[in-house]
């Protein structure tokens, strides 16, 4: 064996590991949303539209402690309550801040939203201030929830899996063409 294998095996496998880590990254990013809590006491975007199954992660982007706590009547009826702190009721997360709950600086909160509907949600300790927000969940964002695909999410991974396959199937043949050994007839002399 000669070493031109060990580079277009050094180069196939790089450049498919490189094309399956992108398509994660991207497929991972396609389904989830960020919401930032800030110092200024609001939640940043205050509105926003995602599909069914978006995670969202609201995130503590400054030092002041927050919450991320559902109006329990006004989530869809279907619809699983959430609170950082993982409280089960409006209630029990109002009584429990700040012990639980509490998201801090640079920490955050995330939940899955898999139910279509409207969701109204707070922070408690700034609620009286106006630190509220809306949520909707909708199979189409429109304008406001940016891009809306047609296509369902699997097979946008399937599609993106198989980009990367082809840039991995690509750059093993350039490297073959480009330091393949001679390809002549061998020797009979």
């Amino acid at each position: 064996m000669d070493d031109t294998l060990t580079r277009r095996g050094f180069l196939a496998a790089a450049a498919t590991a490189g094309g399956l880590a992108a398509a994660d990254d991207a497929a991972a990013q396609a389904d989830t949303v960020t919401i930032d809590m800030t110092d200024d006491l609001v939640f940043d975007p205050d509105e926003e539209a995602v599909a069914p199954g978006t995670t969202v992660v609201w995130e503590n982007v400054g030092n002041v402690g927050h919450s991320v706590t559902a109006y329990e009547d006004d989530i869809p009826e279907d619809a699983e309550f959430f609170a950082s702190g993982g409280l089960e009721s409006e209630s029990a997360a109002r009584n429990a801040y700040p012990e639980q709950g509490d998201v801090v600086g640079g920490d955050s909160y995330e939940h899955t939203f898999d139910v279509e509907g409207t969701y109204e949600y707070f922070c408690i300790p700034h609620e009286s201030v106006g630190m509220v927000a809306t949520l909707e969940v909708t199979t189409d964002p429109g304008e406001d929830g940016g891009f809306v695909s047609i296509v369902p999410a699997q097979a946008q991974r399937l599609a993106v899996w198989a980009v990367a396959a082809l840039v991995g199937v690509l750059a093993l043949a350039w490297a073959l063409l480009k330091y393949g050994g001679e390809y002549g007839e061998s020797g009979n002399e």
